[in-house]
């Protein structure tokens, strides 16, 4: 992951110039980033970095970049007053000034690109979003194409679900033991990020406790990718029923229900394929589908052969095991 981060910079260095990079990586079903690749940062800038974004205190907020007709913006060291808590967050860390891309296509937002510039540097302005705009494709492929390399079947045996308490200071102040092997697991990719789980754990937190005020916020469940993580992982998060602010957050093997939008995302089937591909989940045969969707055997088959050709899978029980295992 860390070569990988630097890769995600090199690539756009010589379009855009930079001292710091995180490219993030998420998918519509849920609404919420997965998996990251950072180049450039060192942990007190990245927790401060993910602070600001967890703490709603994000100076480009995805949902107003989405409705740009260009989703890039940039924040120099003269932000206004609202900016102030998160530039100074930055600043302390010897960030002058950022510079964000959404990654989107027509299907959502997949994604984003983070830069930063260090104080005393060139402040980025509106000829670096001019620059850095056309690369919103070939960055949303990168991570298209990270996400399928994984072997179907997972590579890595799951651990029993595992859950972790977050108190309202945002701090794990209690952890079960199969929430240390999870954690183990998610930090296996990234040993150079050991600080990342906290911030996003308590990131997490934060999401429950505003769903639980709002149900239309953002529903508070992160699937995180196979190729990240040897096998695809869930995090719920729900508020304790004790009187404190405190969250539980289950982590475990995501299958069914969690993993079936994200994998129709990621592999973009289509939505007939996406229905075909549920109900064969559900254990039905192609027979019992055309009854279902009142469709020819001969479309079936063919929604078949698309779905085992865009997933790579080599028939039906592999791609069952991908949704199951």
């Amino acid at each position: 992951m860390a070569e990988l981060g630097e890769v995600f910079s090199r690539a756009v260095a010589p379009v855009v110039a930079h001292d710091a990079a995180r490219v993030v990586g998420a998918n519509p079903a849920t609404r919420s980033g997965s998996f990251s690749f950072w180049h450039g940062v060192e942990p007190g800038l990245g927790q401060a970095w993910l602070q600001n974004f967890f703490a709603g205190a994000d100076p480009f907020p995805v949902q107003d970049l989405a409705r740009c007709p260009v989703p890039v913006g940039v924040r120099g060291e003269g932000g206004g007053d609202g900016d102030r808590g998160s530039r100074r967050r930055l600043a302390a860390y010897g960030v002058g000034s950022e510079l964000r891309l959404l990654l989107r296509d027509a299907r959502g937002v997949w994604g984003s690109l983070g830069l930063l510039r260090a104080q005393g540097g060139r402040p980025f302005d509106e000829q670096d979003m001019i620059r850095v705009a056309p690369l919103a494709p070939a960055l949303l492929a990168a991570l298209r194409a990270h996400v399928t390399s994984s072997p179907l079947v997972p590579a890595v045996a799951a651990p029993p679900p595992g859950v972790l308490i977050v108190d309202d200071g945002h701090a794990i102040r209690a952890t079960t033991p199969h929430a240390h092997a999870w954690t183990r697991l998610m930090r296996a990719p990234w040993p150079h990020l050991h600080w990342i789980i906290e911030p996003f754990m308590a990131g997490l937190a934060r999401k429950a406790r505003a769903h639980a005020r709002d149900p239309c916020a953002t529903r508070p469940l992160v699937v995180g990718p196979a190729a990240s993580f040897g096998r695809w992982i869930a995090f719920q998060a729900e508020p304790l029923d004790d009187g404190t602010a405190d969250v539980a957050i289950t982590v475990l093997a995501a299958t069914g229900d969690q993993l079936l939008p994200t994998f129709c995302d990621w592999y973009q089937l289509t939505p007939r394929e996406r229905q075909v591909l549920a109900l064969l989940r559900d254990t039905m045969t192609p027979k019992q589908i055309t009854r279902r969707l009142g469709l020819s055997a001969h479309t079936v088959n063919d929604h078949l052969k698309a779905i085992h050709r865009k997933t790579g899978a080599s028939g039906r029980d592999e791609l069952l095991a991908a949704l199951t295992n």
